[in-house]
């Protein structure tokens, strides 16, 4: 499989049952977690720091990089631009960075339509990527808000867990909106009034403001 190569400028080869991750990662927990559980191969110079498949990959951004400022959005940018490859935003939301998550989850959700995870350690994060390429190799979901083009298992996978996180929705209500709003762009334009026949006046409310959050 091919993804977007080192620097932006050539392929990424990911073999399946594999995980392609940038060379900065090597000895750190989050790669150590994943050990015995999948197959890892380090590269320099990589634009995302995980590439699940040839059309998926993860941007991970640490406790330090959240609190240091906005230095991860053009990464975010550059993978959202990309023709060819679906970005998973992965955040390490602790006690220290908590206050400067909403800016991040306003610029990733909002402002660019792209699924953000929000974990609490490494070793949360290395289960959560684990997980992600185990459902990659499973047959695709038959449900209708699935169908998007171009749609990916892992990126299908926290599409959901990403409308999950609204308040008010949970498990049972984010299969329902992704059957009528199958995208964060579409749920995040959708009118109260439509959010209501889906999942109630009070949740509708909810899910509205959190959309219209300016931060």
């Amino acid at each position: 499989m091919e993804g977007d190569g080192p620097g932006g400028t050539g392929p990424v080869h990911v073999p399946f049952g594999y995980i392609v991750a940038s060379e900065k990662w090597r000895g750190s927990q989050l790669a150590q977690g994943m050990q015995g559980k999948i197959k890892l191969v380090f590269e320099d110079d990589l634009t995302s720091d995980f590439y699940l498949s040839n059309r998926s990959c993860i941007l991970y951004v640490t406790e330090a990089d959240l609190v240091a400022g906005n230095g991860y959005r053009k990464r975010l940018v550059r993978i959202r631009n990309s023709s060819n490859l679906q970005g998973i935003v992965v955040v390490e939301k602790t006690q220290m960075s908590e206050q400067y998550f909403p800016a991040l989850q306003k610029f990733t959700v909002l402002d660019l339509g792209m699924v953000l995870l929000p974990v609490t350690s490494q070793m949360e994060a290395s289960c959560l990527i684990v997980q992600l390429v185990q459902e990659q190799s499973k047959e695709p979901s038959k449900n209708p808000f699935l169908k998007k083009k171009r749609a990916l298992l892992p990126l299908e996978s926290c599409l959901l867990r990403t409308v999950q996180q609204i308040p008010g929705v949970g498990k049972v209500k984010a299969p329902l909106l992704l059957q009528k709003f199958p995208s964060i762009q579409q749920l995040s334009n959708a009118s109260i009034p439509e959010l209501a026949q889906v999942v109630g006046q009070a949740v509708a409310q909810q899910i509205h403001t959190f959309f219209t959050w300016s931060g």
